[in-house]
């Protein structure tokens, strides 16, 4: 089994982002990038199943400026065997990323498609839904945990009344939740290892993918500073305020 891995170069996330002046989005000058949360979890995964003999390759791809090689790099030294970038410079919308994911998923068959739930910069948690649409193939998101046995992947899910185990014939696109597992440490030798892992560069025009942003943004702001709150002197107070103040009760 072949796993295909799509990985995003974000702000790390114990950088606070900063918005530009003008409004115009979030400024990215001199700020530290990192590998997306949930894209690790999905890497993480991928090497697991393969340590368990349930997969043979491990594909990661992302699309982005050249600077994204860093976090395919990363993904290589955790235990990927190769990368591929979509290198661009246009503004990636959830459905331009679907649409590359689909065109090397044409290119390299795999039998299954492994996701973050959502990129942490825009939290559209988009991708692997649209991926699957355009596919036709049967997915899982927010997988909490996953089992492969006989040709068949067991996805527990996290949903908001508990969990929901589904079970997904091959080949399915799968989106990772926070839960699934903690992405091993990657070490020195293992970085140097991966500098010498295959590299592949293609383009939007090479696999016929129209990545023109679809919607506009028209103004990034901070959101609002929140209020302090108020101490009370006791219950009754509480509920006073819930019910003629905050409206509430």
């Amino acid at each position: 089994m072949k796993i295909l891995v799509a990985v995003k170069r974000v702000i790390d996330y114990n950088v606070k982002p900063r918005v530009k002046t003008d409004g115009s989005g979030v400024d990215l000058a001199n700020v530290k990038m990192a590998m997306n949360p949930f894209d690790e979890i999905a890497v993480e995964e991928a090497v697991r199943l393969k340590e368990a003999g349930a997969a043979t390759e491990v594909v990661v791809v992302s699309a982005g400026t050249s600077q994204s090689q860093d976090v395919l790099r990363t993904a290589l030294a955790m235990g990927a065997d190769r990368a591929i970038l979509v290198e661009t410079a246009a503004d990636l919308q959830p459905l331009a990323v679907a649409g590359l994911m689909a065109a090397i998923v044409e290119r390299e068959a795999p039998q299954l498609v492994l996701l973050g739930k959502q990129a942490i910069d825009n939290d559209a948690g988009q991708t692997g839904q649209k991926l699957a649409g355009l596919l036709g193939w049967p997915q899982a998101t927010f997988a909490f945990k996953t089992e492969f046995a006989d040709g068949v992947l067991t996805v527990t899910r996290e949903i908001d009344g508990g969990l929901e185990r589904v079970a997904l014939d091959l080949p399915a696109v799968v989106t990772t939740d926070l839960r699934l597992n903690s992405p091993r440490y990657v070490t020195l030798l293992n970085i140097m290892k991966a500098k010498k892992k295959p590299l592949d560069t293609l383009t939007p025009d090479a696999l016929g993918v129209d990545v023109t942003p679809r919607l506009t943004v028209l103004e990034v702001t901070e959101p609002p500073p929140r209020k302090s709150g108020i101490m009370v002197s006791d219950v009754e107070a509480l509920i006073e305020k819930l019910r003629n103040e905050a409206k509430v009760i």
